[in-house]
């Protein structure tokens, strides 16, 4: 097919145009970004006002005198083992004997880690039957038992109870009682 030179010079004429159309658009979408951000940045330096206040000046300083010299020390070791004098006295006579008495081997152990594995009679008494780091020991009716200087008030066929002596939180010891109970192995 063939075309006319008027064909052809107008179309050459428009390619021409698409061409320099084109540069214009690449040259043009080719400016920098920096100089965008850069005229931004001064155009909000121009609108945004600081409102800081200047902080006052600093005032005079005014020493005071140690007054606490003539205090007594809070930190005299006499103090201290005066304090702990009155606490043990505060102490019944109950937690005395507690103290001064031979420790069990059981209460070595908290109670947590002990497992009532059963109980028997034997001469017509109750025998409680506890595991603890795989020994198995024999309690009975006033055998201590736990770290609370636990004492077994009570054998039953599946749980034990002990009366514990406690401090609590105003520092005042108190008994409580507690359980250990048999647990059902998991299947």
């Amino acid at each position: 097919m063939s075309r006319s030179p008027e064909a052809l010079n107008v179309l050459a004429a428009f390619a021409r145009k698409c061409v320099v159309l084109g540069l214009i658009v690449v040259v043009t979408a080719c400016s920098s970004p920096s100089e965008e951000l850069q005229a931004w940045t001064e155009q909000q330096r121009r609108e945004v006002k600081f409102g800081v206040q200047p902080l006052p000046p600093p005032g005079r300083f005014e020493p005071q005198p140690y007054v606490a010299l003539q205090e007594v020390d809070p930190f005299n070791s006499q103090k201290l083992s005066g304090a702990m004098r009155q606490e043990v006295r505060q102490m019944d006579a109950r937690m005395t004997a507690e103290l001064n008495r031979r420790r069990e081997p059981l209460e070595a152990f908290p109670l947590d880690a002990m497992a009532l594995t059963g109980s028997v009679l034997r001469h017509g008494r109750p025998v409680a039957l506890i595991a603890v780091d795989k020994l198995l020991y024999q309690v009975k009716l006033g055998d201590y038992m736990g770290q609370n200087y636990g004492r077994v008030v009570k054998i039953e066929e599946s749980r034990i109870e002990l009366r514990e002596i406690v401090q609590d939180a105003s520092g005042e010891w108190v008994e409580r009682i507690t359980a250990l109970q048999m647990q059902e192995k998991a299947r």
